[in-house]
């Protein structure tokens, strides 16, 4: 014992580290080799590969935003697409007041979590638990949308596979999945070619289109689809409304960067927001290029051939190797979409387990430092709207940007009431300076966080009109289920956190004063028949009491003469009490006795039940028992003043 200054006696405090065990061959191969804890600054990215991880949603968007819109257009009739630019240019604008909030989110908070974060420390609990709930789901409606865009795309290249969108969406989910579970580093780079190849043949699509387009020998789009409206409706300020909304699917993705700060290289600030200006840049340009170039080959949105398609058929002349090589550089950016939700869900999940309104599992990294429970949760629940929804992009986009603009909106909302705090703070400052002193400060002024505010402000203001658009255009269309979802994983955040708090309250040491103290055990030890292991947890009970009381449930007359035989002779003198079932029930009858025990337990007494359990070879060979004592520990769990001890006993 080691003493203190005050006399007193504290156990003594040692530290051995853990062994290393290779892990087998096969997870090896499949996700790697372990990753110690001193490895993750080395497993930060740079600013290429960040390009790759956490902007590859909002690039891929531009491969269905041109599209989205004019399927809504198409209501009115072909004569009304010529709006689809103008809708377009007005998105890209919202894109860079978006994009310029969240560049001031990036350098306030270099920890990242984004519109959480910012809600929590800004709006207060509840605020931070609706964006929470909205980026959560959205994430998993990204990975679900990115991936059946995907499967979309191979459609229209090879129609036979049309019913087997389903199955392949869902075997891409798992793919991608197993790659980010290698790790952030390692999934980056591995989809950093993909993501690179796509920009690389769009780029090339849209100016090789714009160079034609200008000489005047782009011309149209070759054997059309067939318009899929039967019945025209007006033009209508609600059609163009809801034009816009499906369009500025375009910007989700948007806030994904400053989720993910922690995973840049430093200074992390810095490169990210480098990252996310890039990112605003090439979305920007490709949208309003491709958008230009559908609109002046007159492709027709369709389910049976993208729009993306029928532009790089006509820019290249046919189906020839370029046309192939974009098709297949889109599609591939669409299912790699799905890795910023598998980059920016396990972190936000995580940061919501640690705020004790999640499963704290999800706040654990796994053995390739990355939080293993999150990315397996997001890929089972993206499969599950996959197979609910049929893979289908149209079904699945209704419920997708509501949950992106409220982020956008609450997070905007919460930087611009935080610099306003801190103008306010520092006029205070200013003020006190002055009457101390009689000088001003010349450092921080109220009026210097002045233009922050209002750009935020103001940001908020659009993308929370633009959420109502979306809420209300899109309420038939399914809009409504985000609705009714995220006001009932609010609900659930508060049940898990009230969870949380009251397990920490029953457990704290506070006002505690000293455990109680148990004075005698009651041993109890449960035999169904008798045989090594049984001999083995009794011999083990005797060394916990000298009151120990074996129990056998009688379902058989037969069966207990011979246990009742076989204990005279092994039982070492403890008293057996055989209880009759005539119902043939086992657990319930011990129960009952364990409970009757408990209750006249004396002052101090302790009622411990020692269960003898045998061990199978192996582990398959469980389903060949009935796993009574499993159902036993199972029953008597949550009595009060009882103790379960397993006494296992390995079968060789």
């Amino acid at each position: 014992m080691i003493k203190n200054a005050d006399d007193s006696e504290t156990p003594p405090i040692s530290h051995l580290p853990a062994p290393y065990h290779a892990p087998s061959l096969l997870t090896s191969w499949l996700i790697g080799r372990p990753l110690s804890s001193a490895d993750a600054p080395h497993q930060a990215i740079r600013k290429r590969v960040g390009l790759a991880v956490f902007a590859s949603d909002a690039l891929s968007s531009t491969a269905y935003a041109t599209q989205e819109i004019l399927v809504i257009l198409a209501f009115a009739g072909s004569a009304a697409f010529g709006l689809a630019f103008p809708i377009a240019l007005a998105i890209v604008v919202l894109l860079g007041i978006v994009t310029l909030s969240y560049q001031q989110t990036i350098h306030a908070y270099p920890n990242g979590g984004g519109a959480y974060t910012v809600s929590r420390e800004n709006l207060g609990r509840l605020a931070s638990q609706i964006a929470g709930a909205a980026l959560l789901t959205d994430y998993i409606l990204t990975v679900a949308v990115s991936v059946s865009s995907g499967v979309a795309q191979i459609v229209s290249a090879a129609p036979e596979v049309l019913a087997l969108r389903v199955p392949i969406a869902v075997a891409l989910v798992a793919f991608v999945m197993l790659i980010n579970l290698r790790g952030v580093k390692e999934s980056g780079a591995i989809f950093a070619v993909p993501t690179y190849f796509f920009l690389v043949m769009l780029f090339t699509t849209v100016i090789v289109g714009l160079i034609r387009m200008s000489a005047g020998s782009l011309g149209s789009v070759v054997d059309p689809p067939h318009l899929e409206v039967t019945v025209l409706h007006p033009l209508t300020l609600f059609l163009i409304l809801r034009a816009f909304s499906n369009g500025t699917t375009a910007l989700t993705g948007v806030e994904a960067i400053s989720n993910g700060i922690t995973a840049f290289r430093e200074p992390r600030s810095r490169n990210a927001a480098v990252t996310l200006l890039w990112m605003a840049a090439i979305l920007g340009a490709l949208f309003l290029g491709i958008t230009a170039l559908a609109l002046s080959i007159g492709a027709v949105p369709s389910e049976a051939e993208t729009v993306i398609s029928q532009l790089t058929r006509t820019v290249f002349n046919g189906r020839g190797p370029l046309y192939l090589a974009a098709i297949t550089a889109t599609t591939l950016i669409l299912i790699m979409a799905a890795n910023t939700s598998f980059a920016d869900f396990p972190r936000l999940s995580a940061l919501v387990a640690a705020d004790r309104m999640l499963p704290r599992q999800l706040a654990h990294r796994g053995s390739r430092l990355v939080y293993t429970w999150g990315i397996v949760a997001l890929a089972a629940l993206a499969s599950l709207l996959i197979i609910v929804f049929q893979a289908s992009v149209t079904l699945l986009l209704p419920l997708y940007a509501i949950g992106v603009f409220l982020s956008f909106t609450l997070s905007q909302a919460g930087m611009a009431r935080r610099w306003i705090h801190i103008g306010r703070t520092a006029r205070a400052e200013a003020e006190f300076e002055k009457s101390a002193e009689g000088t001003r400060l010349s450092s921080i002024t109220a009026v210097g966080w002045t233009w922050k505010a209002v750009l935020n402000g103001f940001g908020a203001i659009c993308t929370g009109i633009v959420m109502l658009i979306f809420a209300v255009t899109k309420f038939t269309e399914g809009a409504y289920v985000i609705l009714i979802v995220i006001p009932a994983m609010v609900a659930a955040f508060r049940m898990i956190n009230h969870h949380y708090n009251d397990v920490a309250r029953r457990l704290s040491l506070e006002n505690f004063g000293s455990p109680p103290l148990f004075s005698s055990q009651k041993v109890i030890i449960p035999i169904h028949s008798v045989h090594r292991g049984s001999l083995r947890a009794l011999r083990y009970a005797q060394t916990l009491s000298k009151d120990v009381t074996a129990i056998h449930v009688a379902t058989d007359d037969a069966a207990a003469q011979k246990i009742q035989g076989a204990w005279a002779k092994w039982g070492e003198e403890t008293p057996l009490l055989v209880i009759d079932s005539p119902y043939r029930e086992l657990v319930h009858p011990l129960v009952d006795f364990i409970d009757q025990a408990a209750t006249a337990r004396k002052p101090g007494e302790v009622i411990t039940v020692v269960v003898p359990q045998f061990v199978p070879r192996k582990p398959w060979h469980n389903l060949l028992h009935m796993q009574t004592a499993y159902w036993l520990r199972q029953a008597l769990l949550h009595r009060e003043g009882v103790v379960v001890v397993d006494v296992p006993y390995q079968v060789e």
